[in-house]
């Protein structure tokens, strides 16, 4: 095969793994796409009261951080979940 061949076919795979690459690169750089209103996301979330020692384990959610529960009539503490 003459150079100019093989120099073209070099070019053409190099520019083609680039686009790939850089489309994949591209694809982990965004962030993900938020839930819709209303949607439930999951959560790993522990409250526990503070008057009578009650705990609750919230598994979903529609925000990050939802408001506290409310148990004995005041809003319950979180608590940081152990070795996460």
């Amino acid at each position: 095969m003459p150079f100019v061949l093989k120099l073209f076919i070099a070019v053409a795979a190099f520019v083609v793994i680039m686009r790939v690459g850089m489309s994949i690169l591209r694809a982990l750089a965004q962030p993900n796409v938020p839930p819709a209103p209303g949607e439930m996301r999951k959560v790993n979330l522990r409250y526990r009261c503070s008057i009578c020692g009650t705990e609750v384990r919230m598994t979903q959610a529609n925000e990050e951080l939802p408001d506290p529960p409310r148990h004995c009539l005041e809003d319950m503490d979180l608590v940081a979940p152990p070795f996460e």
